[in-house]
């Protein structure tokens, strides 16, 4: 999941370090996470709680985090892969299998976030951040309804339709706006998404990640495919803004905090995830970070703000039931590769 709230605030989180202090720790703790990702403060209150240094480093996507836990070429140990990356780690063996004795604050976790496909006993992961996949539009430039996917291939929004710049994402739109699952494998399927993108592309501005929001937010484009957490804090900027999932459904993602097998510090790393699930702590990167948290205990305060009390930040269930998640493709994953490369060509 690409998880920037804004393109400067990533910036500015992956070039300074968190740690306030020069004090010498008595351990140092690797973590890697998104960008934008927990409020700067949490790494400086765990370093001073547990004696440790934080060596805190961002990624841009599931699949530069993969390889560098992959290629472990420098120290890391906690990492928060998305829900299909989990799989595929497990199966590589790459994820450390959780002592949950020495996570007691996952009983702060939400049980319907739990037990996913991607790690049915959640052996090997605690959800952190989770939400959905959908459009973020102008309701002063949109006529009408916004509750079809279809809307991104309607003439009169011609020049003024963003896509994201994903290929996992992008065709997944495709397939389920013709009815077909997100993590399809068949080919029939897959060249008819594809023919139904490459007959978009005269009506699209581009296709972009970071920039898309502050372009909905300028008024440079009238609708977006976006993740909910982006959504929600581009709301904040333009009250015009509005978020839907479409009927025909979409992605419901999850990230979670997991430790790597190669970890040298895995008791330290389990104690930063208890320390992650932690009501005080939890609040403070929800309201950092805008996306849905995975901590249950707090939905009331959120209820409050005047962002986290919609659809966007708490879909219902109806929403979350037509959602589907995104599974590993496995070798399939070079389809999926192939037919992005030429729809971005054409």
């Amino acid at each position: 999941m690409k998880k920037t709230i804004a393109l400067l605030c990533c910036v500015l989180l992956a070039a300074a370090p968190f740690s306030g202090c020069t004090k010498a720790r008595s351990e140092t703790l690797y973590v890697l996470n998104w960008g934008a990702y927990i409020d700067p403060e949490v790494n400086d209150m765990f370093e001073e709680e547990f004696d440790c240094k934080v060596v805190y480093t961002t990624y841009d996507s599931n699949e530069s985090m993969y390889v560098k836990a992959k290629q472990n070429s420098s120290p890391c140990d906690v990492v928060f892969p998305s829900d299909y990356m989990v799989e595929k780690m497990v199966r590589e063996g790459m994820l450390y299998k959780l002592n949950k004795a020495n996570i007691p604050n996952m009983a702060n976790i939400d049980p319907k976030l739990l037990g996913m496909d991607y790690d049915p006993g959640n052996d090997y992961t605690v959800p952190y951040f989770w939400g959905t996949v959908g459009i973020l539009y102008n309701t002063a430039m949109v006529n009408g309804p916004v509750d079809s996917w279809g809307i991104l291939w309607d003439e009169q929004y011609k020049g003024n339709i963003i896509m994201y710049d994903s290929q996992r994402d992008t065709i997944g739109v495709a397939l389920k706006y013709l009815g077909y699952s997100m993590n399809s494998r068949n080919m029939d399927e897959i060249t008819e998404a594809e023919e139904l993108l490459v007959s978009q592309k005269p009506l699209v501005i581009g296709y972009y990640t970071d920039i898309m929001q502050e372009m909905l937010i300028g008024e440079e484009g009238a609708l977006g495919v976006t993740y909910s957490g982006d959504a929600v804090y581009s709301i904040t900027q333009n009250p015009d803004l509005a978020y839907s999932v479409p009927k025909e459904g979409s992605n419901k993602w999850f990230d979670s905090a997991a430790i790597l097998e190669t970890s040298e510090n895995k008791e330290m790393a389990e104690k930063y995830i208890n320390f992650l699930c932690r009501d005080d702590i939890s609040l403070m990167n929800a309201e950092e970070v805008m996306y849905s948290t995975a901590n249950k205990n707090i939905e009331a305060e959120l209820r409050e703000t005047d962002w986290g009390n919609s659809e966007a930040y708490f879909p219902t269930d109806e929403i979350m039931d037509r959602c589907e998640i995104f599974r590993d493709p496995g070798e399939f994953v070079t389809v999926y590769s192939d037919v992005w490369e030429r729809i971005k060509s054409k």
